[in-house]
């Protein structure tokens, strides 16, 4: 009988610590859902295209790789609209133009890597595409001073490589979930309607600063003002990442 009660004890005792480590376990992944710090790359092999979040953010970001005539033009209108953006630079447009790249973190807008040579990163050997990232982010801290923290590789291209490379040198590749192709120049209208037509919470949109996209600067002010008519609120992809309750959403 005493043997009996005992084992009636240890089951209990089994059941108790069971589901204390359930509870526990519940509890962490809930922390890692909901508590977010100041901006750190993922620690993950994936690539960030969206962020869920209950907030009505969103990111305007410019890819920029040669020509120094929009990017001044898009300055301009983001601060007429009193908005701050994330640009992707490459490291030879960055040593080309540093004023510009100056002017863009004196505005306060955050100045990211769009690697060196605008390569398309997929075609390359895992040594020359780990010099790439690494030249391109060692140009724009000779430019700006600091070392960006993430990188949009050329053409948007990445496989496994791409992004075991990049987390290994401890940047994070962001890509966008809205995409108008302004690059292709369907005029100013068609860019502000692909964009209104998808933009939602926690996107991630791309443009681009570089000379090949005409219309862009005629379309922002547009897209700026119709979706803060909407209630939404225009911030950087740092910014964006930070949000209170928010889970960032990565691309194997």
């Amino acid at each position: 009988m005493l043997w009996i009660i005992n084992g009636k004890r240890l089951k209990n005792i089994l059941l108790i610590i069971i589901a204390a480590f359930f509870a526990a376990l519940i509890l962490f992944v809930q922390r890692q859902d909901t508590d977010v710090d100041v901006f750190t790359p993922i620690k993950a092999h994936g690539a960030l295209s969206h962020v869920e979040t209950n907030q009505k953010h969103l990111a305007l970001t410019f890819d920029i790789n040669w020509g120094d005539q929009q990017a001044p033009l898009i300055l301009k209108a983001l601060k007429e609209e009193n908005v701050k953006a994330t640009f992707f630079i490459s490291g030879e447009w960055a040593e080309r133009h540093p004023s510009l790249v100056r002017q863009m973190v004196r505005a306060g807008h955050e100045v990211e890597s769009h690697g060196m040579r605008h390569e398309d990163y997929t075609q390359l050997e895992v040594q020359r595409l780990r010099s790439d990232i690494l030249f391109g982010r060692e140009s724009i801290y000779k430019t700006i001073g600091q070392h960006p923290e993430m990188i949009r590789p050329p053409y948007g291209k990445v496989n496994r490589d791409v992004l075991k490379t990049a987390a290994n040198l401890n940047q994070q590749v962001v890509l966008w979930s809205v995409n108008p192709r302004d690059e292709t120049n369907p005029g100013a209208k068609v860019i502000v309607q692909r964009v209104l037509e998808k933009a939602g919470k926690g996107d991630i949109i791309k443009l681009h600063a570089s000379d090949s996209a005409k219309g862009t600067d005629r379309a922002l002010p547009l897209i700026i003002r119709e979706l803060e008519n909407r209630g939404f609120q225009f911030v950087t992809v740092k910014t964006l990442t930070s949000d209170v309750q928010s889970k960032s959403k990565l691309m194997d």
